[in-house]
């Protein structure tokens, strides 16, 4: 499973095919916007130059090589990680996270922790259910 630090970046990668919708646990971003809203996406996909528009001086240029016809992926994708709550948005809350360099963080539970502490088993067990009630199948880093 993947936490993501970067929308623009995160939400690039998953429609190249770069990393599966699926291993994504959650992506806290930069933004605060809601995808349903036709005036804020349109604000998001301008800023990010998509379709080689770019109309935020603040964001940076990551979907300037797509087509506007890439549109519709970009949204839709954007749209499935905030539907399923996937999409935390820190500053709806008043924070203020910086960029990173890095954007993608790996979650794995390995074989040793989950054999040698049953604590961490029994949460990884709650874990996997919780996920699992969402739709969100986990996996051990060995499977």
């Amino acid at each position: 499973m993947k936490i993501g630090l970067s929308y623009s970046r995160c939400v690039r990668d998953i429609v190249d095919g770069t990393v599966d919708i699926n291993d994504v646990l959650v992506l806290i971003t930069r933004t605060n916007f809601d995808p349903h809203n036709d005036e804020q996406w349109t604000g998001i996909w301008k800023g990010y130059g998509g379709g080689q528009t770019f109309g935020n001086p603040f964001s940076n240029p990551e979907w300037m090589d797509y087509p506007a016809e890439d549109e519709a992926k970009f949204r839709s994708t954007t749209i499935e990680l905030y539907n399923t709550g996937r999409m935390h948005q820190p500053r709806q809350f008043g924070a203020h996270p910086h960029r990173l360099p890095y954007y993608w963080l790996e979650t794995i539970v390995t074989d040793s922790d989950l054999e040698n502490s049953p604590t961490v088993k029994d949460a990884w067990d709650k874990f996997q259910m919780v996920s699992g009630l969402r739709g969100t199948p986990l996996k051990a880093h060995n499977e």
